[in-house]
């Protein structure tokens, strides 16, 4: 009886051994997902592309979308500065070159009257800023709102 015990134990231990070693030589070749959330530029935005590059330079594997909506799209806008008065297209326009992604709220832009033509070329559109946030979760993106 204890023979059996062991043998199902070793057994298991085994499985388990393979398990954690196959889902670790997994994650070497799997790029994070993660989507980064913008609502308010005054306080969000510099902070935000400082985390999205030091977050790349750590992990110039992850795959980053940057969602804005409301408030938080108009560091996305032509000639929007920051507090020092910095453009914010240069650093956008780096992080776009590292892949990163910077999406705007179209739902935003009919509610505050604003126009495509208003954004940065880098400015990607989406239907609902919300609706993407909660998709790119449920497909496993990791959510941070800086």
């Amino acid at each position: 009886m204890t023979l059996q015990r062991s043998t199902r134990t070793a057994h298991f231990i085994a499985s388990l051994a393979l398990g954690i070693a196959a889902l670790g030589a997994g994650t070497t070749a799997w790029a994070q997902a993660v989507v980064y959330h913008i609502d308010d530029t005054s306080s969000q935005a510099l902070k935000a592309l400082r985390n999205v590059r030091n977050h790349l330079d750590v992990d110039p594997s992850a795959k980053i979308t940057v969602v804005a909506h409301a408030f938080g799209v108009d560091f996305l806008m032509e000639g929007m500065k920051d507090r020092s008065e910095a453009s914010f297209a240069g650093p956008v326009a780096a992080l776009v070159a590292r892949g990163v992604k910077f999406e705007v709220c179209e739902i935003t832009l009919k509610n505050r009257n604003l126009t495509k033509e208003q954004f940065i070329q880098e400015a990607e559109f989406t239907p609902s800023g919300v609706v993407r946030l909660a998709k790119l979760q449920q497909q496993g993106a990791a959510y941070i709102k800086p």
